[in-house]
């Protein structure tokens, strides 16, 4: 029996026979069958594992940084209480410092004024004193003058404060009238 590929050279190069066809069809069935048996559910398996640990690790990576902007915002909100605060204190401080310069210069002030007070008491005393001890040489003098003077002593006490006395005022009303 002549066949069909007998007739055309080169055909039987290109389809096998049918026997290795067969054969090569079982091969892969079972080979497909093997490897969606075994292989495949391993490898889904493997590869559901590796999904889940990346969707897992990008999970976490958004929660850590949702927890960093969290932070960042307390932090910052932090800082600007911080701020707001040290601005608070550098106002109080200068306050206080206004408040303390202002009460030095008022001690300083009732210190001056209590200085001048005592000066000028001091003053007048010894403008007081030194009054009366110039009244009592002055007078000594005009005494002695006057006894020079008069020829007689004068050292009757009463008429001696008396001629004083007048002595003192006529000096005391010359020296007005020339002021």
């Amino acid at each position: 029996m002549l066949n069909a590929e007998a007739e055309v050279p080169g055909y039987k190069l290109l389809l096998p026979e049918t026997s290795e066809i067969i054969w090569t069809l079982i091969f892969v069935v079972i080979f497909a069958v093997v490897f969606m048996k075994f292989v495949l559910p391993r490898l889904t398996a493997v590869l559901d594992e590796r999904s889940e640990k990346i969707e897992g690790g990008l999970k976490k990576a958004e929660e850590v940084q949702q927890q960093a902007d969290d932070l960042k915002a307390t932090q910052e909100q932090e800082l600007a209480a911080a701020r707001q605060e040290a601005a608070g204190i550098r106002e109080k401080a200068r306050q206080d410092g206004a408040r303390i310069v202002e009460e030095a210069k008022a001690r300083a002030e009732a210190e001056s004024d209590r200085v001048l007070a005592s000066g000028r008491q001091q003053l007048s005393a010894e403008r007081q004193t030194a009054s009366t001890q110039l009244h009592s040489e002055v007078g000594s003098l005009a005494s002695d003058l006057a006894s020079k003077i008069v020829g007689e002593s004068l050292t009757d006490d009463e008429r001696s404060r008396r001629v004083i006395d007048r002595f003192l005022d006529d000096l005391e009303s010359s020296q007005s009238a020339t002021r």
